[in-house]
């Protein structure tokens, strides 16, 4: 705000009464003026704190009187809002021009002292201070594993006396549910991943050397009758048509194929049968044909070892049997999961044998 009883209007260096002095004298009306120069020229901005320093002119009383009346000029008139000097400021000295700062003086902190010393070089004072990593999150990366990858002993597919044993183990333990076939099918590989899981191995399905060893670390060495059990499920009785002369006596209801001769079994094995809508027939057959290597020619699959009994219904080994155990069917046959067996048993069997198939 201007003061009105000052007699400055703001718009230059006309006083109250509207004269002009040209000497460098305060006129009647509150203005200061100098000589060849507007009065605005020569009055500090409001906005600047102190008085300009062309007003402090040695050797004039009139000079201290002016600094006076510009300072009260340019004060507010609330306390603490000063936009000019401190009172207790010491004037300015002739060498310095530093003015005072246009807003309301702070409290001077440590962090806001001037610097006295020169500054630091620019590498010094603007590079960043290097991360300190903390040491609960950084760990070095490991380094890639060079070791080999166990060898591989057993797998989907494999048939041998060692899968027999590998099964008989797992068995031990729980982990397999049947009888030891000597074939790596679906059923083998999902009881080898658990067997994995479980013991915190890479969970594969395959049986490599870490897998083995440690699955004889926890288990005893197979006996024969766990090694080549009869079945997978107990012989049921045999029918009576089967107590005579030399018969396939084949159960559904127990699910086994019990070779048998006079009334003594000879050898036996896990059978499956066609679905409901491919039944395997009922009743008493006989032996009319025997083909090692047989194809379905309907099916177009291989029928091993086949013993035909009734039309295209045989005794033969299934792959798919052994594999997915009795998660399939057959198309009316009576499928084989032992291939030793059903190899054993094609070799015995003659042409026109009877063959029994009952509940």
């Amino acid at each position: 705000m201007v003061d009105t009883d000052s007699g400055w209007d703001g718009r230059g260096g006309r006083g109250s009464h509207g004269t002009r002095d040209t000497g460098g004298t305060w006129d009647t009306g509150g203005t200061w003026g100098m000589r060849g120069a507007r009065a605005a020229d020569a009055l500090p901005d409001r906005r600047v704190a102190a008085p300009d320093r062309r007003v402090a002119l040695p050797g004039r009383r009139v000079a201290a009187v002016s600094l006076v009346a510009l300072a009260a000029l340019a004060t507010g008139c609330e306390p603490g809002t000063a936009t000019g000097a401190p009172e207790a400021s010491p004037p300015a000295r002739p060498t310095q021009a530093a003015a005072p700062s246009p807003t309301r003086t702070a409290p001077v902190t440590e962090d806001a002292k001037p610097r006295t010393a020169p500054p630091p070089s620019p590498s010094a004072s603007t590079a960043a201070p290097a991360p300190v990593p903390d040491p609960t999150t950084a760990r070095p990366a490991p380094e890639p594993s060079s070791a080999p990858a166990p060898r591989i002993l057993m797998r989907t597919g494999s048939e041998s006396d060692g899968v027999r044993e590998l099964q008989a183990r797992l068995r031990q333990i729980g982990h397999f549910g049947r009888n030891p076939t000597g074939y790596y099918g679906s059923v083998t590989a999902d009881a080898v991943r658990s067997f994995q899981a479980k013991r915190s191995l890479p969970v594969t399905g395959s049986t490599d050397e870490v897998t083995w060893q440690r699955l004889l670390a926890m288990t005893r060495v197979p006996k024969a009758a766990e090694l080549r059990p009869p079945t997978e499920r107990p012989l049921a009785a045999p029918d009576e048509r089967c107590l005579k002369g030399r018969v396939l006596c084949i159960s559904k209801n127990s699910r086994t194929l019990a070779w048998m001769i006079d009334g003594k079994v000879v050898s036996a094995m896990d059978v499956r049968f066609g679905s409901e809508y491919t039944p395997t027939r009922e009743g008493v057959f006989e032996v009319f044909w025997k083909s090692r290597d047989h194809v379905s020619t309907l099916y177009d699959t291989p029928m091993p070892y086949a013993l035909f009994f009734s039309g295209g219904q045989a005794v033969h080994y299934s792959a798919d049997f052994a594999t997915n155990g009795y998660g399939g069917a057959s198309h009316g046959c009576v499928n084989v999961r032992d291939k030793k067996k059903v190899a054993a048993l094609f070799g015995q069997v003659r042409t026109g044998d009877k063959v029994v198939v009952y509940w």
